[in-house]
């Protein structure tokens, strides 16, 4: 379905990610650091310092979630282990280009598609990965996959897997449960006074770090997939082509309605001959007040109007051990200024013009 070699099962997108830096360390000793944009999950970054590499930041381009090529040019050379071109809300970056400065320098691309699984992806770099966590369309409720194009690679990663990643049946027990939670209560009305309850508390409170999840642990849990959860996966797999259809459908029939609105841009993939998806659509707003404006209306609504970061990754205080102190300023707009909708098949036209009514009551 994906179009892609065989991919190998994880327990989440960041171990994922951990196997492909701890193989590609192995490989290359000498080559400390892994490029990252400014803006992308605080969970790639622990993965990074997890494997003992160094982080370096590329500052996004203006108005888009991909690189600033000027500046990633600038900051490559043979120490660096690998970069992260990142599939952000399942638009697609642009790898080919990454891929073509890389390579002068060895340099391994591994490609973040935890938002992006299927999309037009993994075809350009070295390495792809994918979330299957909670809300991702294809959940074991923590999962992911992992795979590269050349097959001694592929094998070399499912040889780390073995090596590092530990049975750990007690915490598969815990993950299985949740599952079964999740599964109870996977409905408007169960994420809405279970989930959305305790968002909305901590969003009134300004918990927003709390709020949008991006409070992670230094720790990253590692173990195997239940054979349970893997069937469970199996049998999501068959609905998810019609899932992805659906939902792609809407978001453009959406767009189209936001593209009317003026000082308005919607953030998407760089290229019409690509395939994206849409979990959710990103807006971007002119300036910081009409986007927090239009939060106090919308974010403590049942509508799934949110942040996708709260911050680029120089301003989470908690992460100031691990990330160069430098500035980015388009990574620090892009996290000033954006907001994401909701795409789910849930949110009904009628609600979906409310929320067009308040946008357009602060962008006009």
């Amino acid at each position: 379905m994906l179009h892609l070699p065989p991919m190998q099962l994880t327990c989440s997108g960041t171990a994922a990610l951990v196997i492909a830096l701890t193989t590609l360390k192995q490989r290359y000793p000498h080559k400390p650091y892994v490029i990252i944009p400014a803006y992308t999950c605080p969970l790639v970054a622990l993965a990074i310092h997890h494997c003992g590499l160094k982080i370096k930041l590329c500052d996004l381009g203006h108005n888009t979630f991909d690189f600033d090529f000027e500046h990633l040019t600038q900051i490559l050379d043979e120490q660096v282990l690998a970069i992260l071109p990142t599939h952000l809300g399942g638009q697609v970056a642009d790898v080919k280009r990454v891929k073509a400065l890389a390579t002068p320098y060895g340099i391994t691309v591994i490609e973040d598609a935890a938002q992006a699984l299927g999309a037009d992806v993994g075809q350009s770099g070295d390495i792809v990965f994918y979330s299957l966590a909670a809300g991702k369309g294809l959940t074991l409720f923590e999962g992911g996959l992992l795979g590269a194009s050349n097959q001694n690679l592929a094998i070399q990663l499912q040889e780390t897997a073995q090596q590092i990643i530990p049975q750990r049946p007690f915490f598969e027990a815990k993950r299985i449960i949740e599952l079964l939670g999740y599964t109870a209560l996977y409905n408007p009305f169960g994420l809405h006074f279970v989930y959305g309850q305790v968002r909305r508390r901590l969003v009134n409170r300004g918990q927003l770090i709390e709020a949008v999840g991006d409070d992670f642990d230094f720790s990253i849990p590692l173990h195997h997939v239940s054979r349970f959860r893997q069937n469970v996966a199996t049998h999501a797999v068959d609905r998810l082509p019609e899932f992805l259809q659906q939902t792609r459908q809407q978001a453009l029939t959406r767009i189209k309605q936001l593209q009317d609105l003026p000082n308005l841009h919607i953030v998407s993939s760089n290229s019409d001959n690509i395939t994206a998806v849409w979990p959710f659509i990103m807006l971007k707003l002119p300036t910081q007040q009409q986007r927090d404006n239009i939060l106090n209306e919308l974010w403590a609504s049942p509508f799934g109007v949110s942040r996708l970061f709260i911050y680029d990754l120089p301003n989470y205080t908690y992460l100031n051990a691990i990330i160069p102190p430098h500035s980015m300023p388009n990574a620090a707009n892009f996290a000033q200024t954006m907001l994401t909708i909701t795409n789910s098949l849930w949110l009904t036209e009628l609600q979906f013009q409310q929320i067009l009514r308040v946008i357009q009551k602060h962008v006009n």
